[in-house]
């Protein structure tokens, strides 16, 4: 029974193997010549030569001394006779960057591509090496603008990112690996995806296209040739390409780009609007229909926002004339409008429509010696969006000079200040109320990686 069942198998084995064979002949006789009908077949390659030369690799090096702790001793560096120099080890990286002003040589990259670095280096798509001048960056989008010499630059065009759609083709252009300049396609996977720790605007392309270490900064363009995305990050669990990554629009880097080589810096304002995402249970609490929006959870005092009107409870559906789904929608395009201009509000209350014009004001911020002098060198300002959620409210210590008292005392730049002497302060007017007058010792009530810390200033 055995034998027969193998023999069986072997032939329908055999008739297979035929079968194969005359698929593949009738396949090689079947497969596209180089030309149909005099024309040649589509190709990339026509649109790639003009956008390889815009795309650059990014190399840094950062210097960091390094010191043994014997080395601390001086006793043991008397005894071997060790002069007192401080060695450096210098660390390395390699990222991708886009020429987008060939006039005066802007490259768009990340920020977490130059981060830190002492020394910034360009290498053109024809081999010529350059030194980079960092220009400003913005961790908030992580983004950041570097300038070239402008002699015979290539730029590639912005387009408009706010017209893409799921399924247009893109193609990525990078430095994956530091293997050398790589192309690869895929589709648009999806839009406005956000989740990325640590940046407080995004509204992320999502794509297919093969994405590794090295492509951060590289461009995602279309396939007329126009940058609509600087790649950014990939999901990966094996710290390989796994078919998600990540680019930040072109509109978005178009206004950052605009901000750091206008001021050096991103200069952003606020509405002094604290919104929530729009639940389906506070959707229906509130007798709304569809769930999307963000809701008004706090109006700070003295702000845009009170001045027109706004309340807890309103649910605001449209910035700018465009549409607002959640609270990070509410984010990006607050991020987007410039301090100083007036921006439509549309929202909900009470079931009807309605809409406000707030003029944008910029961040407020105060020097701790407006608050008392005990408190000199410390810069507050309030607490960005991307840090407030259920459990942290308060004042943001945004800068501190080393030998100022609070450092003394331990604190440092990024610590939240949730209290003054068992006051609860949710924003600058309500610290500076608390500590108004007062003439003893300060106690700060500090929130630092979500623990709570204590500090006396006497």
């Amino acid at each position: 029974m055995r034998l027969e069942l193998s023999g069986q198998i072997d032939r329908i084995g055999m008739r297979l193997g035929v079968m194969l064979a005359l698929g593949l002949a009738n396949a090689a006789s079947a497969a596209l010549p180089a030309v149909v009908d005099g024309q040649p077949l589509p190709s990339l390659a026509p649109m790639l030569e003009q956008v390889t030369p815009s795309v650059v690799n990014v190399y840094t090096q950062t210097r960091v001394r390094v010191r043994s702790p014997l080395l601390d001793d001086p006793l043991f560096r008397r005894f071997f006779n060790i002069p007192d120099i401080p060695r450096e080890r210098v660390s390395q990286s390699l990222g991708s960057g886009v020429i987008v002003d060939a006039e005066h040589g802007y490259v768009l990259t990340n920020n977490h591509v130059i981060e830190g670095a002492d020394d910034i280096a360009i290498t053109l798509k024809d081999g010529r090496s350059l030194e980079a001048e960092l220009i400003g960056t913005d961790p908030d989008t992580d983004l950041a603008v570097i300038r070239i010499p402008a002699e015979n630059l290539s730029a590639l065009p912005l387009a408009d990112s706010d017209q893409l759609q799921v399924g247009d083709f893109v193609i990525a252009v990078g430095n994956p690996f530091g293997l050398g300049q790589t192309v690869t396609s895929g589709i648009v996977s999806a839009l406005g995806r956000t989740g990325l720790r640590g940046l407080e605007f995004q509204n992320f392309i999502q794509t297919d296209a093969s994405i590794n270490p090295g492509n951060s900064g590289g461009a995602l363009v279309n396939l007329r040739g126009e940058l609509v995305g600087i790649n950014t990050a990939i999901f990966t669990p094996s710290g390989g390409n796994v078919g998600i990554g990540f680019a930040i629009p072109s509109a978005m880097a178009r206004y950052v780009m605009d901000q750091l080589v206008r001021f050096g810096e991103v200069r952003r304002g606020t509405l002094g609007l604290i919104v929530q995402n729009l639940t389906g249970e506070l959707a229906g609490a509130f007798g709304l229909e569809g769930g999307q929006g963000a809701l008004v959870a706090e109006v700070l005092p003295n702000s845009a926002g009170e001045r027109a009107g706004l309340q807890p409870g309103d649910v605001v559906v449209g910035l700018g004339g465009r549409p607002v789904r959640n609270a990070q929608d509410f984010l990006n395009e607050e991020g987007r409008v410039p301090v100083g201009e007036e921006v439509s509000l549309d929202f909900l209350r009470d079931r009807r429509q309605r809409s406000a014009s707030l003029l944008l004001q910029a961040m407020p911020e105060l020097r701790g010696e407006e608050f008392n002098a005990r408190l000199a060198g410390a810069l507050f300002t309030e607490l960005p969006a991307r840090l407030r959620d259920g459990r942290n409210s308060g004042v943001l210590l945004a800068e501190l000079e080393p030998r100022s008292r609070l450092a003394y005392e331990g604190l440092r730049p990024g610590d939240i200040i949730t209290g003054v002497n068992r006051v609860t302060v949710r924003n600058l007017p309500e610290m500076r109320a608390a500590l108004e007058d007062l003439e003893g010792p300060i106690m700060l009530q500090i929130r630092r990686n979500d623990r709570a810390y204590l500090a006396r200033i006497d």
